[in-house]
């Protein structure tokens, strides 16, 4: 427990009241007779017990204060931001820190443009999508679902990381917007106090996930490619250098990977441009069925693509790539035939901002480039991580 200046002050006031006292009943007792000086032994034994419950009562009041504001600044927390991810994550954080859980997953049932949409802390993204709770079968709104493992997860290491879940609906006007789940090495039930907690985060954050959802999906009609119904190179720009700032902020790792058709032009020249459109639109399409939700696929200029991967390693971006260039390739896209991509792949470095990635990912798809030169060969892609 830590208090700050002001707190200090006062218990060290009170410890010097009680010094005090002690100190004077002390020269008292040795100048006064024997029946006084256990009468005066009473006193100040009795002064003593009421100075120290004060103390206890002053500690339990400073203690209660500081509970107090650090909920109040993480309730308040939630409000700092407009973009859905964003307040979802601020949602995780707090939910950990109030419920001293290991921890915690975000669902919301139904992100503009991406359909479901889950956010974790403290497990891999891939984890969390299997540990996701939704609503009960029947179709009620629980107050809450408790929920105790027989069998643990464990973590690589061979250490368990969960025995217990608590999951809260997140609700807005009578509409369950998704869940919030924390949950626990420990196996006891959650007490009555941070059921309270969790289920007071959950009914003030629901208005803020509804408001980020409703902004999120006005900035989707403007952020949208109208020729392949990806992310424009507007939003790519803006969501990589945020998606930047939060794996510096969390210390999570983030992968870029870019792509581009190779020989466009000499297909475009064979096929007409309305034609070679009809096959980026189609490529689109392929690309979005093989990324996650979690990732963020953008057309960034005419015949070039990319994604951002959050929270992951530069072997799963080039993982993505070679599933990206099965989708592509896999069957004839029209006039155009047999479509391929060459792809860049890179790495969020230590301190490196987004412009500095996305040049590394660019000039690593640069080179793959130059080795596909003239030939339409087997999937391909130039990887950097320094």
């Amino acid at each position: 427990m830590t208090f700050d200046g002001s707190s200090v002050a006062l218990l060290a006031a009170a410890g010097g009241i009680l010094l005090l006292v002690l100190a004077l009943g002390l020269v008292f007792l040795r100048r006064a007779s024997r029946e006084s000086r256990e009468q005066a032994a009473a006193l100040v034994g009795e002064i003593e017990a009421r100075i120290g419950g004060r103390m206890n009562e002053l500690v339990d009041m400073l203690t209660k204060s500081e509970q107090e504001t650090r909920r109040a600044r993480l309730l308040g927390g939630l409000s700092a931001s407009l973009e859905l991810e964003d307040v979802l994550d601020r949602l995780l954080h707090a939910a950990c820190e109030l419920s001293g859980a290991d921890a915690a997953v975000v669902s919301v049932v139904d992100a503009p443009g991406g359909g479901p949409l889950v956010r974790a802390l403290g497990v891999d993204v891939g984890d969390a999508e299997g540990l996701e709770v939704g609503a009960p079968p029947d179709g009620r709104v629980a107050r809450a679902i408790s929920i105790q493992y027989r069998f643990a997860e464990h973590q690589a290491n061979g250490s368990a990381l969960l025995h217990s879940a608590l999951a809260i609906p997140l609700v807005y006007e009578s509409e369950v917007l998704g869940h919030l789940a924390v949950y626990s090495e420990r196996t006891d039930d959650a007490s009555e106090e941070t059921l309270g907690q969790i289920e007071e985060l959950a009914a003030r954050a629901a208005p803020m996930v509804e408001n980020a959802r409703r902004f999120r999906e006005a900035r989707l009609l403007a952020d949208m490619d109208s020729l392949t119904g990806l992310h424009n190179q507007r939003y790519f720009h803006e969501a990589l250098a945020r998606e930047v700032r939060r794996a510096h902020r969390y210390g999570r790792a983030l992968s870029l990977l870019v792509l581009d058709a190779d020989l466009f032009k000499a297909v475009n020249d064979r096929i007409g441009h309305l034609a070679g459109d009809g096959m980026l639109a189609e490529a689109a399409q392929r690309i979005g069925s093989v990324v996650r939700a979690v990732d963020v696929a953008c057309r960034v200029g005419g015949d070039e693509f990319a994604v951002i991967l959050p929270e992951s390693s530069l072997l799963d971006a080039e993982q993505l790539a070679d599933r990206i260039q099965e989708a592509v390739s896999a069957r004839p896209i029209g006039e155009a035939g047999i479509v391929r991509f060459s792809a860049g792949v890179a790495e969020l470095k230590e301190r490196e901002d987004a412009q500095a990635l996305f040049e590394r990912a660019d000039q690593a798809l640069y080179r793959a480039k130059e080795s596909a030169r003239g030939e339409l060969g087997e999937p391909r892609y130039g990887a950097t991580s320094v």
